[in-house]
């Protein structure tokens, strides 16, 4: 999935990601211990360390960091639970921005076209998820009054989204 870009540091990764492909301006790592062949001790520390450093507890295995040539900062741009994932997001970036960040010659435009890209496609999927729920509004509240009636759900609580 694509992420709202957050600023990472090289310095701090504690070697805990495994850069699995990389061009000039991106990196696509790979989890520490996340399908290494009789990694399975390696699995567990990071995992156990995942926990105990982070409030979240399950970081996803796979991401793709924006990295500009010459800068310190990285930025994280998509995650992934899955390889096949996060690989569609790497073809994405290189079909579709790799060639066209050549052309800058600074690298704080070229960190917030990027930035400004991943953000538009953010906000593109969440309208698209929007409009698939507002296109039969009536098929949803049928569900959601079987919902209701089946599970017994409380006013309090809503129901945002169902699979048919």
């Amino acid at each position: 999935m694509w992420l709202n870009p957050e600023e990472v540091l090289l310095k701090n990764a504690l070697k805990l990601w495994v850069t699995e492909k990389s061009n000039t301006y991106f990196l696509l790592q790979r989890r520490r211990g996340h399908g290494d062949s009789g990694g399975k001790f390696t699995g567990l520390l990071v995992g156990a360390l995942d926990t105990v450093l982070d409030s979240n507890a399950r970081v996803a295995p796979f991401r793709i960091l924006l990295q500009v040539p010459g800068s310190q900062v990285s930025w994280a741009i998509a995650s992934g639970a899955t390889a096949e994932e996060v690989n569609r997001h790497w073809e994405w970036l290189v079909l579709n921005l790799l060639h066209t960040l050549s052309v800058f010659e600074n690298k704080d435009d070229i960190t917030s076209f990027v930035k400004g890209k991943v953000k538009g496609l953010i906000a593109e999927e969440v309208r698209s998820r929007q409009a698939v729920q507002e296109e039969d509004p009536e098929k949803f509240r049928e569900a959601l009054l079987k919902f209701e009636m089946r599970f017994g759900l409380p006013s309090s609580e809503k129901l945002v989204t169902y699979y048919s």
